[in-house]
């Protein structure tokens, strides 16, 4: 099983790492498209702006072997950042994003203190096995300013209030995707990495 996290200069690797050696799995780190496209599984992290990281992912030239990747049905996990570049736009620097789902990425209410950072409780609103083990009520952490609105509301597995209920969670097909940081929160999300990892092995 070969999973490799996605290096574009703009995630927490470390972090995410040692959560998925938590899973025994020993990943592969790379920001070259053939390293991706051989992939058994794929993870893209993120931090920081949208419009930086979609610059940084045009530059490795890693966009299409993102999408690619994708659309060939391999699991694919998206984590904070890496979320959001699965819409079609940002209002981040109003830039394109890898536009794999549907919807756009907004800017939390300013009546708000943002960022939005620290622990808040997502809100599952059904059953699917990448939470097994978790709560339908867990808290988990977070770190960002925007957030995605899926054109779709049925790719929306989880929520979370902060001056609007948002989506934290996102699941369609092979895709799966979280706006907190699953490596920052504790037992329940190295649980998730834990499922991730199961799933992609069968």
């Amino acid at each position: 099983m070969k999973i490799t996290v996605v290096d574009y200069e703009s995630g927490n690797l470390r972090s995410v790492i040692q959560a998925l050696r938590f899973a025994q799995i020993d990943p592969t780190v790379s920001g070259k498209a053939d390293q991706i496209l051989s992939a058994d599984a794929l993870i893209l992290p993120g931090v920081g702006s949208g419009n930086a990281a979609m610059k940084a992912l045009e530059e490795q030239r890693l966009v299409g072997a993102i999408r690619e990747f994708i659309a060939s049905g391999r699991p694919f996990m998206g984590i904070c950042l890496g979320l959001q570049l699965l819409m079609e736009i940002t209002d981040e620097g109003g830039v394109d994003c890898l536009g794999v789902i549907r919807g756009r990425v907004e800017r939390l209410p300013s009546e708000y203190k943002v960022p939005h950072m620290g622990w808040n409780q997502v809100v599952i609103n059904k059953e699917h096995n990448i939470m097994r083990g978790i709560s339908s009520s867990a808290y988990f952490y977070f770190a960002h300013s925007y957030y995605s609105v899926p054109a779709d509301p049925n790719v929306v597995l989880g929520t979370t209030s902060y001056g609007i209920d948002f989506c934290s969670i996102l699941v369609r097909d092979n895709v799966f995707a979280t706006q907190f940081h699953p490596e920052k929160s504790g037992s329940v999300g190295l649980q998730i990495y834990k499922n991730f990892v199961q799933n992609a092995i069968k």
